[in-house]
């Protein structure tokens, strides 16, 4: 027993191993206690496309038109023109990931049809994002009689001064009359 312990502290005593052992430990302990404490940051990328939106796109738009209404494509490709690829992800810590796919096609610049995924309107994309918990019932506001007698009545002249008359205001020329 004694040999296996001057063992254990000739092992700690050369600097390179202790170095080692401390450096395993201190992972081994960061990841097992920072695994559920690790914040994550709200991921969002690409475009959110509203159900409204899609809504007011009509077959026979220009493209520019369409850019107005959905924005500025996420994808545009050399190879395919007459698409635009309008993608759209969040990943926020808590909640289950979204992602959704619309697609615009062209046919002579002009709008010939839309695909993609069913979209949300503004309204529930925006109740889906508000995962706080619910207020707490709040107390009623009333106050009796009683109550507000404690405070002292403020007394506020009603009368009001006469305003002074306003002259007429004139103004320099912005150009000479000389031209």
């Amino acid at each position: 027993m004694f040999e296996s312990c001057r063992n254990a502290f000739y092992f700690l005593r050369q600097p390179h191993r202790l170095t080692a052992w401390v450096g395993l430990v201190a992972c081994v302990g960061l990841t097992a206690c920072s695994t559920s404490l690790i914040y994550k940051p709200e991921v969002v990328q690409g475009n959110f496309v509203s159900r409204e939106q899609v809504q007011a796109l009509r077959p026979g738009m220009p493209r520019q038109a369409v850019r107005d209404v959905l924005g500025t494509p996420l994808v545009t490709s050399l190879f395919h023109a007459d698409r635009w690829d309008y993608a759209f992800t969040i990943r926020r810590q808590g909640a289950e990931p979204q992602q959704r796919h619309f697609s615009v096609f062209f046919k002579k610049d002009l709008l010939e049809r839309i695909e993609g995924d069913p979209l949300p309107t503004e309204a529930e994309f925006a109740a889906k994002l508000d995962n706080r918990r619910p207020p707490a019932k709040l107390p009623e506001l009333k106050a009796t009689e009683t109550d507000l007698a404690k405070f002292p009545v403020k007394h506020v002249s009603t009368a009001v001064e006469p305003a002074a008359p306003s002259t007429p205001v004139s103004y320099p020329p912005l150009e000479n009359a000389a031209r």
